[in-house]
């Protein structure tokens, strides 16, 4: 595997920690259990908008949801209900390891680039929020293509805006989804073991497997060689 050029990091659960917000849905739903089913539906649903040729923003999918959801529990929610409820996805904290890995990634001289299925004004808050939207030189989200991760169209529109082609980009991602789909436009990866997470057994194995992000300044060192 070679340097790459421009290294690419997924957001939710990759870099911010969704605790808060997962909190949040468990304790509308009152089950501990309720904000994986609700997220995991969310990711369900926007694939089904990009399969038939449909699109409607994240925050609005992940409405919907909770409110599939909702009345899954017996529970009735107003649309400003909801909107408080999903509201700490816009005031997540990254995880212990980002800041560090990314001041490393830079001082390395990579160029980092966020990209997010979240709709882009969602995205900027999230980011400025963390205190990391500093870090990138760009930061997409599939808003601008309308076709959600892992569709290949999403990777090549991001590589597209950045200049960039697929063997000099990486992803990196806490999602196996979201690595077997850069994986299949050329793209290296870098799976980042996040608690929960794993990785698609049917797909093509990532280049990196990552017990912290810090892991990923480490594989390639300040004069730009790798290890």
């Amino acid at each position: 595997m070679k340097r790459p050029e421009v290294i690419i990091f997924d957001v939710n659960e990759t870099l911010l920690d969704l605790e808060p917000l997962k909190n949040s849905v468990n304790s509308a739903l009152k089950n501990d259990q309720a904000s994986d089913t609700w997220f995991a539906q969310l990711l369900h649903y926007s694939l089904v908008e990009t399969v038939k040729g449909t699109y409607n923003d994240f925050s609005e999918i992940a409405a919907a949801v909770f409110k599939m959801n909702a009345e899954k529990h017996d529970l009735s929610f107003t649309e400003s209900e909801i909107k408080e409820i999903l509201n700490p996805v816009s005031e997540l904290k990254p995880y212990d390891d980002v800041i560090p890995a990314l001041k490393r990634l830079r001082s390395a001289g990579m160029k980092l680039v966020a990209f997010s299925n979240g709709k882009p004004g969602v995205l900027k808050d999230q980011l400025e929020f963390a205190e990391i939207d500093h870090f990138f030189s760009r930061i997409l989200s599939v808003e601008a293509c309308k076709k959600y991760k892992p569709h290949p169209e999403a990777y090549k529109y991001a590589l597209k805006e950045i200049n960039c082609s697929a063997s000099d980009a990486m992803m990196v991602a806490a999602h196996g989804w979201d690595i077997a789909g850069a994986r299949e436009v050329g793209m290296s990866t870098a799976f980042v073991e996040r608690p929960g997470k794993s990785l698609y057994p049917l797909a093509s194995a990532p280049h990196l497997k990552l017990k912290k992000l810090t892991g990923l300044a480490e594989v390639f060192n300040e004069t730009g060689s790798q290890h």
